[in-house]
């Protein structure tokens, strides 16, 4: 019998739901003992030692008991684990690749990411960390890449997410700009018409701090139309990417801008937090510093990018 028939089986569900729990150790650690379980998934003594034996004799994992101890992992097979868990493929969100470092880190997720496991991994492009994040919270998809700073905003908002790695600052942007539709300009005035994008965490927070004690018009623009919109004169200013305009060598008046730690230019990768084993997953899958490599060597235009 198969895996997919095994879990298709009347004890499949405890299999599952097992397999999930044993996939956040390793061998040598303590787990969870039979009564723990129970209280754990609420289930019967007896369907949860079915469970185990099936574990077991597939080669899944081997759990020995110490008595008083308690019960220790002695064996772990990854990839059999992950298939009785119903892991057979991840799926990533990212922002939409418009700027060379944005592929450097796609490119990187992904040859990085080629695994023992054997868990093939995808990625989906869409706008705005919100949209991202809800993906990951819907259980659409199993991670997203955000800024740290949006990610800390969710996290502190109760949303259950997890940080299961972060890159460091300047692999999500280099740095945010003000910019001006008019030439000369440096500041946010009164009666400026301002972009603002509520999709995207970081920029309409930044737009509302750089706009601050001015009396301006705020004006919701998709994030992909803002820099358009500031160029024909239907915006006065707004907040953007500096890499866009480096990378496209955009002829337009901006301001550098950056939060102090730097959180607005740091990629992370997040997690749903109530789903611990794939974030417990993305966390031996990714290697930081070989994504950060293969992204600085995309930005350099020394390796062409692949995602």
């Amino acid at each position: 019998m198969s895996y997919n028939n095994k879990l298709l089986s009347k004890n499949g569900q405890a299999i599952m739901d097992i397999s999930k729990i044993l996939l956040r150790f390793d061998a040598g650690d303590r787990v969870p003992t039979v009564t723990e379980l129970e209280s754990m998934l609420h289930i019967s003594r007896g369907t949860i030692q079915n469970a185990l034996r099936t574990l077991q004799e597939e080669k899944a994992v081997r759990i020995e008991s110490r008595g008083h101890l308690g019960s220790f992992m002695t064996l772990k097979n990854d990839s059999i684990l992950l298939e009785f868990a119903g892991v057979s493929s991840l799926l990533g969100a990212m922002p939409l690749p418009y700027s060379k470092k944005y592929e450097g880190l796609a490119t990187g997720l992904i040859s990085t990411m080629e695994n023992s496991f054997g868990v093939p991994v995808m990625l989906s492009y869409m706008r705005g960390a919100v949209n991202r994040i809800a993906m990951v919270i819907e259980g659409r998809c199993d991670f997203a890449v955000t800024s740290k700073y949006a990610a800390q905003d969710l996290i502190a908002k109760d949303i259950p997410l997890e940080i299961v790695k972060e890159f460091g600052t300047e692999t999500y942007c280099s740095s945010h700009v003000v910019i001006f539709h008019k030439d000369g300009k440096t500041e946010i005035t009164d009666g400026m018409k301002i972009g603002i994008d509520s999709d995207s965490i970081d920029q309409a927070d930044m737009v509302k701090k750089v706009c601050q004690g001015k009396k301006v018009v705020y004006c919701p623009v998709e994030y992909s139309s803002l820099l358009k919109r500031v160029i024909q004169g239907d915006l006065d200013a707004t907040i953007w990417n500096m890499d866009e305009i480096t990378d496209h060598m955009t002829k337009i008046n901006y301001k550098k801008i950056s939060q102090e730690n730097g959180s607005d230019t740091n990629a992370v990768i997040v997690s749903n937090s109530n789903r611990p084993e794939i974030g417990i997953l993305l966390k031996k899958m990714i290697k930081k510093e070989e994504v950060i490599k293969v992204q600085k060597l995309v930005e350099s235009h020394i390796i062409t990018p692949s995602y």
